[in-house]
């Protein structure tokens, strides 16, 4: 497992994530994040070429898989900022209190093991007046998908490299002290229900 977890999940990810669909959901909410960002989930680096060079002061992206730094290296050559890499759990950051002026997540509270500890990570670090930007794939609205979603989520889990096909991932953000301002939500074209209902948007921290 050491070795299909260290070198084929990231691969077998990296490709999942780059599919047309998922880009267009990038394209749309990463530019949104701005300032000295946090994102949970760094992985290969998909989201580097979309963030507004304009708007950005630093990344810094946290991901437990040093593989995933090394398929990202490319992306993050070609940018002009700087990018930083933290090897590590995003259930337990290891950054200051107040220190990013934006939490960037997408397609990772899906994998996260305790994904309202992350949660509560984002919003110690995030500063007064920040926000979390957010796009995952979720639990589907449809009772006959979300049907199927519990059939085969142990099986997807094991091979996806702890991905869940069914999480209630706007009730996780809300859960972890969240207000949303901004939410939508679609089946992906061109993707299998299962995995296709995406919800996006942007939180910030209850007060």
């Amino acid at each position: 497992m050491g070795f299909y977890s260290n070198y084929v999940v990231p691969r077998f990810v990296t490709c999942a994530c780059g599919s047309k669909p998922i880009v267009r959901q990038r394209q749309k909410v990463v530019p949104r994040a701005r300032g000295k960002i946090l994102e949970i989930g760094l992985g290969a680096g998909h989201n580097i070429p979309h963030y507004d060079h304009e708007r950005v002061d630093r990344v810094i992206g946290i991901d437990p898989c040093e593989t995933s730094w090394q398929l990202a290296q490319e992306r993050v050559n070609a940018v002009p900022f700087d990018v930083e890499f933290l090897a590590g759990s995003a259930e337990d950051i290891p950054l200051d209190d107040d220190s990013v002026d934006s939490v960037l997540l997408t397609f990772a509270l899906c994998t996260i093991p305790d994904p309202l500890a992350a949660l509560s990570e984002a919003k110690r670090v995030m500063r007064p007046g920040g926000e979390l930007v957010f796009c995952e794939h979720a639990q589907a609205p449809d009772e006959s998908v979300q049907r199927w979603q519990a059939r085969i989520n142990p099986l997807w889990k094991r091979l996806a490299g702890g991905c869940n096909l069914n999480r209630d991932i706007v009730g996780l953000i809300r859960t972890a002290g969240f207000d949303i301002n901004e939410l939508e939500q679609m089946y992906l074209p061109n993707t299998p229900r299962i995995a296709g209902f995406n919800v996006w948007g942007t939180a910030i921290p209850r007060s």
